[in-house]
């Protein structure tokens, strides 16, 4: 068998009273030479590995090949620096994403530039995601079914700020590259930072009293939260539900500056922009101040050239002013002339208006006169012609009335006692002159009188006798 251990150029010794040989103990190893003998004793000692773990840090290069730091899956503070080239990571239909839980094939070896142990895989197997990616995955959904990242809530920033507020960690290289980037492109923005822990169990809550103390003083125009890149664990602050909500609620426009360009997290979809960097993050807040300068220049010219030529326009009227005042007698002789043209038009307008109103109200009175005389007329005939139909009209009510006082004279004179006397009739009466019309109202001995048609007479009753029909009987 080769020995693993066997490098050019030295010898093997034997101990004393031992077996095999052990390598000469040279002078002093190369750096190649030492890490060159490490790998191949790795690879004689291991060989081909399978080894289980959860992604971070995650990255592809424009090669085509695979970085990435496997973890401890079981929460252990190991990690292992992982290379899987263009050929494997094309057969591979895994994902690279941080927390993912994978298990890999491949070989140990010691990546001589860095001399680093790295695992080169040649094969990866998803196991299931990591319990962060997890925990990041539920969150995510349940806020985005809230509406907390939908488009419509995203606010534009100002075209002019004057103010930046920065929510990061004073200790950190990502106020550094903001500080400098807007120093660089805009030193007439105003920089103000609020200092916050970025990464940590205490990170979220101190992120939330930042941003509090951001509404609370109301002195800048938008909010730059930003940090360096890292893996899920460090980032896991910005993905933390107080944080998310704290920025949704800022009064505000917010800018995200969190890890690399491949480093998404909750509020980088909360933030109404997102940027790779914390570095682009500081260009978008702020238009570059030669830019600015351009724009003002362009405008100072244009207002110029505007206020150019309306200057030109106004001398040129106050010459032609001038020019009209130079002769005023002239121009008050013309001015005279043109007055007593205009008194000549308008009286002879006034005397042609005067006799056509004239003229117009001769006419109406006459018209009105024809008019009145046809109104009488047609009334005097009007008024004839009623007298006419009232006069036919009583005639016939007259006569209409006639008829019936003779139909009750009639009828009264067929009512009257007197022709009932004549025909053969007695009336009797008491002595008082009350009608005796019942035979139950007379009695023996009583004085009656008996009216006849042509004279009365006094009668003395000697005997009633009343039919059985009236129940009346009396001597």
């Amino acid at each position: 068998m080769a020995d693993p251990f066997a490098v050019p150029g030295f010898e093997r010794a034997r101990a004393p009273g031992s077996g095999p040989a052990l390598p000469a103990r040279p002078s002093a190893w190369s750096v190649s030479a030492l890490l060159l003998a490490a790998g191949d004793a790795l690879a004689a000692r291991f060989g081909a590995v399978t080894v289980r773990g959860e992604l971070s840090g995650s990255t592809r290069a424009s090669s085509g090949h695979c970085y990435f730091t496997l973890k401890d899956a079981s929460g252990g503070a190991g990690a292992l620096r992982c290379a899987m080239f263009k050929r494997a990571a094309a057969l591979s239909n895994v994902p690279l994403q941080d927390g993912l839980q994978v298990e890999l094939r491949g070989r140990l070896a010691v990546y001589e530039a860095r001399g680093e142990l790295q695992m080169v895989v040649e094969s990866m197997q998803r196991l299931g995601a990591g319990q962060l990616y997890e925990e990041f995955l539920r969150l995510r959904a349940r806020l985005a079914a809230e509406g907390l990242f939908d488009a419509q809530r995203k606010r534009p920033l100002p075209p002019f700020v004057r103010t930046v507020g920065v929510v990061t960690s004073t200790a950190g290289a990502a106020l550094h590259d903001v500080v400098a980037t807007l120093a660089r492109r805009a030193p007439h923005v105003q920089v103000i930072v609020y200092p916050s822990l970025v990464q940590g169990a205490e990170a979220p809550a101190a992120l939330v009293a930042a941003l509090a103390q951001v509404e609370r003083r109301d002195e800048v125009d938008v909010v730059l939260v930003c940090r360096g890149g890292g893996s899920l664990e460090d980032l896991w602050a910005f993905n933390d539900e107080r944080v998310v909500r704290a920025l949704d609620g800022m009064s505000r426009p917010v800018v995200s500056g969190v890890g690399h360009e491949t480093d998404v997290t909750l509020v980088d979809l909360v933030a109404d922009l997102r940027a790779a960097t914390p570095t682009a993050a500081a260009e978008s807040v702020a238009v570059e101040r030669a830019v600015v300068l351009d724009a003002l220049t362009a405008s100072a010219r244009r207002l110029s050239a505007r206020v150019e030529q309306r200057l030109q326009a106004h001398a040129q009227r106050l010459d032609t002013a001038a020019a009209r005042l130079a002769r005023p007698a002239q121009a008050l002789g013309a001015w005279r002339q043109r007055l007593q043209r205009l008194e000549s038009r308008h009286a002879a307008a006034l005397r042609a208006r005067w006799q056509a109103l004239a003229r117009a109200q001769e006419a109406l009175g006459a018209r009105l006169a024809r008019a009145g005389e046809r109104v009488v007329n047609a009334r005097r005939e009007r008024h004839q012609s009623l007298g006419a139909r009232f006069v036919r009209a009583a005639e016939r009510t007259l006569a209409r009335h006639g008829d019936t006082l003779r139909r009750h004279e009639q009828a009264l004179a067929n009512l009257d006692p007197q022709r009932v006397l004549e025909r053969g009739y007695t009336l009797l009466e008491s002595r008082d002159g009350r009608a005796l019309v019942s035979a139950g109202a007379l009695q023996p001995g009583q004085d009656v009188v008996a009216v006849l048609h042509d004279g009365r007479a006094d009668l003395r009753v000697e005997q009633v006798l009343v039919d059985a029909e009236g129940g009346v009987s009396g001597e």
